[in-house]
């Protein structure tokens, strides 16, 4: 799954969001990955729960804050927070739905989305982490293979080349020279001046 950067973004907002959901204690958490066939305006909806119209104000603020604090995002649009059983938040991209239990039930926001993807927040970080450590394989793969050529060169410019080895003169050792010529040390005898005299 290769998301264009825009796509990731979303995703990012998306997991922020829902963990703010769960600390603040929102209920039945679900993130719905809608259809882009099916729905043109969004690409998720994050729907909770909460137990009172206090919490659902509170999980919507947290959200809100989270969002604005960390990325810089804020909502294009906010409604129902004046009597909070049921706050929509409009991120354009995706739309967080904090219902009121009883609520949530009444308007079935899952069934009407039969088309969308459910998942809980956990299967959600679990594909984020899936994404990256296969983006970071690919990246340390191709660091390999650049760093493959560059060692060689490194390998071939330290060791000499035959020809090199060749053509630079090895010291002999006078047995080893006296082996392969044996006239020769006859001929350094016959070079020395005589000492007598």
């Amino acid at each position: 799954m290769n998301l264009p950067p825009a796509q990731k973004q979303t995703r990012t907002l998306v997991q922020a969001a829902a963990a703010a959901c769960e600390d603040k204690k929102g209920q039945d958490t679900r993130i719905l990955e809608l259809d882009p066939a099916d729905s043109a305006l969004s690409d998720f909806f994050l729907v909770t729960s909460a137990a009172n119209d206090r919490q659902a104000v509170a999980i919507a603020d947290e959200i809100e804050l989270r969002l604005k604090r960390l990325f810089g995002v804020y909502p294009n649009s906010v409604e129902g927070r004046r009597n909070g059983e049921w706050i929509l938040l409009d991120y354009v991209d995706f739309v967080v739905h904090v219902f009121l239990a009883e609520r949530r039930a009444f308007y079935d926001i899952e069934r009407l989305r039969k088309s969308a993807r459910p998942l809980t927040p956990a299967e959600f970080d679990a594909e984020l982490k899936a994404e990256l450590k296969k983006k970071t394989e690919a990246v340390r793969r191709k660091a390999q293979v650049k760093a493959r050529p560059a060692a060689a060169r490194r390998k071939k410019a330290a060791a000499p080349s035959p020809a090199a080895a060749k053509s630079k003169p090895g010291k002999r050792t006078p047995a080893k020279s006296a082996a392969r010529n044996p006239g020769a040390r006859t001929a350094r005898r016959n070079r020395r001046p005589s000492r007598r005299g």
